[in-house]
């Protein structure tokens, strides 16, 4: 069982089991077994979707949450930032978990560690190329390509031969 904190800094478990996947796919219409497939799209969409990720986690925390009187609401409002994060990562660690196969569960890890390094080498990619940017001269460089383009000159108008503009 793989635990997260929420931002109030209560922890919760994370339970995947036969009987939690019936319940969230009775509940939400979402089969938790059939994440992997597909290449994980369904997965990746799962976790980078906040709500629909805290309404699963609620579902497989309900036990627990019931324990401690807590409502989806109260569960979801504290969820954000780093608790999602962290709560994502127990989620996937758990999905993982219950794969019956050895090796199923050996190649999904595999396959999530990869995504997290590339996810961090965009990170880091983004970062540099931000730490590199100059906003007065992004900002000069649009405003000059704006005054300097023939479209700009479409905009400005011409005086008729009476004079006026037209």
């Amino acid at each position: 069982m793989h635990t997260f904190a929420d931002n109030l800094g209560r922890t919760w478990y994370v339970a995947i089991n036969v009987a939690t996947i019936r319940r969230v796919r009775d509940v939400l219409d979402v089969d938790l077994y059939q994440l992997v497939d597909d290449g994980m799209q369904a997965l990746g969409r799962l976790v980078s979707d906040p709500v629909r990720l805290a309404d699963v986690l609620y579902v497989l925390c309900k036990d627990d949450a019931d324990a401690k009187n807590i409502s989806d609401e109260d569960f979801g409002r504290a969820l954000a930032g780093d608790a999602i994060t962290a709560a994502a990562e127990a989620f996937v660690e758990e999905l993982v978990d219950f794969f019956p196969d050895e090796r199923s569960r050996a190649a999904l890890r595999r396959v999530i560690a990869a995504g997290r390094e590339v996810r961090t080498k965009l990170l880091d990619h983004a970062e540099t190329m931000l730490e590199a940017l100059n906003p007065d001269e992004c900002a000069n460089s649009l405003i000059n390509s704006w005054t300097n383009s023939p479209a700009s000159s479409a905009l400005t108008p011409v005086p008729s031969s009476s004079g006026n503009w037209s």
